[in-house]
């Protein structure tokens, strides 16, 4: 059985963003949109658009610096020292 980096897809509420793809990278995500939907034994299509979104959470989760770059945002900045004057 082919292992997928994602399962089933959540139903959330979308917020619209319009995007241009690559000819090369829809006909990938059109191909991952029907393996998904044959090894998941779906008796309708996934629809390309709902791939998306789960596929970019799943790469930034999986950005291990992606994840220290935030983890160091998210830090407060050390103090500077007070200047004498």
């Amino acid at each position: 059985m082919t292992n997928l980096k994602l399962g089933p897809l959540e139903d959330d509420k979308p917020v619209k963003l319009t995007i241009e793809l690559p000819a090369a990278v829809f006909r990938d995500l059109k191909s991952y949109a029907e393996i998904l939907t044959r090894i998941g034994n779906a008796t309708i299509p996934i629809e390309l658009a709902n791939l998306i979104a789960p596929m970019i959470e799943r790469f930034m989760a999986t950005d291990r610096a992606f994840a220290k770059a935030r983890r160091n945002a998210a830090q407060p900045a050390p103090a500077s020292p007070e200047r004498s004057g």
